[in-house]
């Protein structure tokens, strides 16, 4: 029997090494992988390149990573809940590669099927086509986008089967689902880990061929990014 459990989080991110590139799914503090980012911060693996749709908060999921200064580079849809990154930005530390959000889980979904480019409207005209190639399809101005190249992903689900099978929960599916099978090497964390054969084949957003480890995580805080709530009368 096909297994790819790990015992801990110490052992999904053996091989992670300095300079490499990461995909990290969720979308601000929804679904992101808590325990993996808590492990990678207690290393001392640094000029790391993360494509993520944005870079968390301050004090909590990938904010972690940029206190400690072991980004160099985020590749991003939207950066607007963490200061550090704006300091980072503007002072000219951290290399920023802004993408419009569609185009970024694009190009997640290409490296995961095997497609190396593809052309979209979303950008022409402005500066994140600088430097692209461009092509008119039925009247309409499109730029290529190239297909992302990662060393690792790292994914978070609601449950998984020790053959790597993945099922997510309401909308944590965001860019996990996308990232899942589209880094050399992906890791999931999950927050239950089954037997093969225990969960609905109907219900797998996943298969385990797109995972190469899956572990469970443990002690998950869930952040909300942005609280608001209304005044009681």
């Amino acid at each position: 029997m096909i297994t790819k459990k790990v015992n801990n989080v110490k052992d999904a991110i053996e091989g992670i090494e300095s300079g490499m590139t990461i995909m990290f799914g969720g979308f601000g503090l929804c679904g992101i992988p808590e325990n993996t980012i808590a492990a990678l911060v207690n290393t001392t693996i640094s000029d790391l390149t993360c494509i993520s749709n944005n870079a968390g908060v301050d004090d909590f999921g990938l904010g972690l990573l940029l206190q400690k200064k072991q980004v160099k580079k985020m590749i991003s849809s939207y950066v607007g809940e963490n200061a550090e990154f704006e300091r980072q930005m503007l002072s000219g530390e951290l290399d920023v590669e802004l993408t419009p959000q569609g185009t970024l889980a694009e190009r997640c979904r290409a490296a995961q099927a095997g497609i190396p480019a593809f052309f979209t409207p979303a950008g022409y005209g402005t500066e994140v086509a600088e430097g692209k190639e461009a092509r008119e399809f039925n009247g309409k101005m499109h730029i290529m986008e190239e297909a992302f190249k990662a060393d690792f992903a790292i994914v978070k689900a609601w449950k998984g089967d020790e053959a790597g099978n993945l099922i997510f929960k309401g909308t944590a599916r965001n860019f996990n689902a996308c990232m899942a099978g589209a880094g050399k090497i992906t890791i999931a964390e999950v927050e239950e880990l089954v037997p093969v054969g225990t969960l609905d084949p109907n219900q797998i957003h996943i298969p385990g061929i797109m995972v190469q480890r899956i572990f469970q995580g443990e002690k998950f805080e869930k952040r909300i990014e942005q609280r608001t709530v209304r005044t009681r009368n």
